[in-house]
Order: C-alpha cells, then structure tokens, then sequence
C-alpha cells in the first residue's frame, strides 16, 4: 500500500428446527461419544430416505437439514492430524456446518438461539472463536450485538449488547480487534473498533456513509470500509485507526467488494447498476466500469436494490465471479491481465435454483439479494440465496445446501488436531501475494 492518497481524516417467517444443540462444557470424549452416536444413527436414516427419494442427481448433491452424518470438526478428532475443510453457513439461530471434502456433507448443526437477525460472522483460529454480529442494523432499523462462541468447547461465551447498530463487520489477522459497521440504515460513518476479548469498543473510524461491508487486507495493516450510501470506498490503517487513503469516486451506493492479495485491486458493485468496477488501490482511481453485457435488470420485476449483490475473486486472482441476481446467473470473468487488460467475460453459469422471494427464517432484510465466497482452495463457489454449490471446473452446481439458499452468510473455517488453523471470510479476496 503506498502512501495517503489524501490528508488524513477522523473522519419472519416459519423457522428451521435444529435437532442438535450443541452442549456446553462436559468431558470432550463424552461429547464426542454422543455425537458420533447420533451422526450414526441420523447418517444410516438418512441414506435410506435420500436412496428412497432419487433426489440426487449425478451432477448435483443435495444436503438437506435432515441429512446429519460424519464426526463433528471439533476437539475428538485431537489425534487427527490430517486438515479437514469446513463450510459453516449461517441462518438466523442456527449454524450449519458442511464437509467440503466429502461432497458436502452436513456434519453438524450449532445452536445460535440468541443470534436473530445476523449480518456477519468471522472466526479467529487462534482462539478458536466464532463471531457473530445480529440484531439491527442502525437508523429507525435499531440497534444490535455482538456473540462469541467458542467452537473449541461448544458454547457461548459472552453477548455484547450495544447503543448503534452493527453490520458486516471485520476481524484484524491477529483476533485481538474487531472493526464493526455502524449499520446500513445509519446516517453516520462510524466504526467501531473492539476490543475482541470483551466486546468492548476501544475506538473508532470515519469511512462512508451508511457503515456497511468490511475487508482486513492480507497484510494486516489496512482495513476496507464500503459505506450503502457513499461514492467512496475508504482505506484505514489499522494501527491508527485512521483513514489513509480513499477509492474512486465509484458509482454510488458501495455495496459488495473484494480485494487483491497484494492490496493494489479492488473490486466493487454498486446500487442500481448490473456489474463492477476496478479501481487502483495505488492511485484511487477507477480504472475500468464494466456492466453485464447481454443482460438487462428491471427494479419493477427485481426489487433489490443491488443487481450484482455478490463478488468473489478466485484465491489465484485469475478469475473474478460477479452475481447477476435478476437472472438467477452468475457472471465469470478472465481478469488474470488486469490491469494491464481490462476484465474479459468467459462464462456464464446459470443457477439451478432461481433467486426469487425471501428467505426464512428471517427477521429482516429478507429479499434473495445473492452472495457468493470461493474455497480457499478455489474448487468451490457458495452461491448465497440461492443454495447452489458450484463447481469452478465445469461450472456447474454439483451440490444443493437448504439453509444457503436462506442466507447470505458463510465462511470456510479449516481444523486439524482439534483446532481451527485457518479462515477465509465472508468476502472472496485473492491470496497472490
């Protein structure tokens, strides 16, 4: 990251019922026992119905909530020293968790009763905690908090009430702070800076307007701040808690985004408009604006008001998929010559399962807008809303999960020996570096 481009600134409906609640403290191998018992049971019932039903195809698998089979990723599998690749999905009060490895399998489910109304979640491996921000999202919307659980003894930890809203928030590379949107609906810029440990809020920041997604760069050192109602994507450092650097102007309404490994990309969709931007982190400057070539957006038939709610770069920075949520498509594009070379369209992968009507359970904000997230790895697209796994091969959906096509919210989370080693976040960065 080079140096400021600018002067400093300080500036509900029917739910799921969740047939596993994990216990809290109690002997590990107890618990392990337990859950290995009931994985059985349910894993045995469970194929003789799928058997029975024909509903999965050669092409797709289909993880229902009925389908519970294989060991939970959690501390029985100490002695294990292979890495095993987790999908956590996240709907309100319940965290579904998926073996990427093994064709998607459902391997636990995590009881969130508390978590009602979630906008992020994030993991810090280091302390084998989840995070999860719910309630309101600011403005007349309300107010929310914030849950750790810790993944290692299956229980919550602490709630952390607070007096704004909260929204998709960030977790700096060490788990020591959080960086906590203000709310969406919020007529401010603030961030909240918080201390991981306690919840507490230690500091703040001044980004957009309408404090909504968030980015921790692979470096550590700058975090990404997207304003709803903003022109400008704004670049803090984390040491200072100050805005370095700002990006654009974009077209207005900061919604989705990604960046580069190297943190000298960003890109970004906007309200209102059917495709992206690519901006230089170096400079500040848009360097390309790309719409949806072919394909057309009416607000009367699609109310959302982001068509292109969802952006994920490929890990090896070579491909960049973009949501096309008014025609149930996904858009990829060739960016490997970027920004030499402005983004080339090379396929689109049309979405078995339609992004229509809303999700449930809900308590608001319901509207299938879309998300999409790559595999660390780069196998694997989530597609958000929606419930289509994608394979990036053959672009095709080779696994249907119920509770994905009810949320935007999932992470990867990676265990080995009983411990989480590693986590992408909700947003699909590259990793080049």
């Amino acid at each position: 990251m080079p140096a400021s481009l600018g002067p400093e600134s300080s500036q509900a409906k029917g739910g799921y019922s969740s047939p596993f609640v994990s216990e809290g403290g109690g002997s590990l191998a107890r618990m392990a026992r337990r859950r290995l018992a009931i994985a059985t049971a349910v894993a045995v019932l469970s194929a003789a119905a799928l058997a029975a039903s024909g509903i999965a195809r050669p092409d797709e698998r289909r993880t229902t909530m009925s389908e519970y089979s294989g060991a939970p990723p959690l501390p029985a599998s100490r002695s294990d020293r292979t890495t095993h690749h987790y999908e956590y999905v996240f709907v309100d009060g319940t965290a579904y968790v998926y073996d990427i490895d093994h064709r998607q399998q459902l391997v636990q489910q995590i009881a969130l009763p508390q978590a009602r109304g979630i906008r992020g979640v994030a993991v810090s491996p280091r302390g084998g905690r989840l995070y999860v921000s719910y309630g309101a999202d600011g403005g007349a919307g309300g107010t929310g908090s914030l849950l750790a659980y810790d993944l290692l003894r299956d229980r919550p930890l602490w709630t952390h009430p607070y007096a704004t809203g909260i929204d998709s928030f960030a977790l700096s590379l060490d788990g020591q702070k959080i960086y906590m949107p203000t709310g969406e609906l919020s007529s401010g810029r603030v961030w909240e800076v918080l201390d991981a440990r306690s919840g507490d809020v230690e500091g703040e920041i001044e980004g957009g307007v309408g404090p909504h997604n968030t980015i921790v760069g692979l470096s550590g050192k700058f975090v990404y701040l997207g304003g709803r109602n903003d022109s400008m994507l704004y670049v803090a450092s984390s040491r200072t808690n100050r805005v370095v650097a700002h990006v654009g102007p974009l077209r207005g309404g900061v919604r989705p985004f990604t960046i580069n490994g190297r943190e000298t990309l960003a890109y970004t969709t906007a309200t209102g408009f059917l495709g992206f931007q690519v901006s230089s982190l170096r400079t500040g400057s848009v360097l390309y604006t790309v719409p949806i070539a072919g394909y057309t957006w009416d607000p009367a038939r699609f109310h959302p008001s982001a068509p292109s709610h969802g952006i994920s770069l490929a890990p090896n920075e070579r491909e960049l998929w973009v949501i096309d949520a008014p025609n149930s498509t996904v858009h990829v594009f060739d960016v490997s010559k970027v920004p030499r070379s402005a983004p080339r369209l090379v396929a689109n992968v049309v979405l078995p399962h339609p992004l229509t009507g809303d999700e449930s359970p809900c308590l608001y904000d319901c509207a299938r807008d879309g998300w999409l997230q790559h595999t660390r790895d780069g196998r694997f697209v989530y597609v958000g809303d929606s419930g289509d796994v994608i394979d990036t091969r053959s672009r095709k959906a080779v696994a249907f999960l119920e509770p994905l096509a009810n949320t935007r919210k999932m992470i990867e989370v990676d265990w080995r020996g009983g411990r989480p080693t590693f986590t992408t976040t909700r947003s699909g960065i590259g990793y080049v570096r």
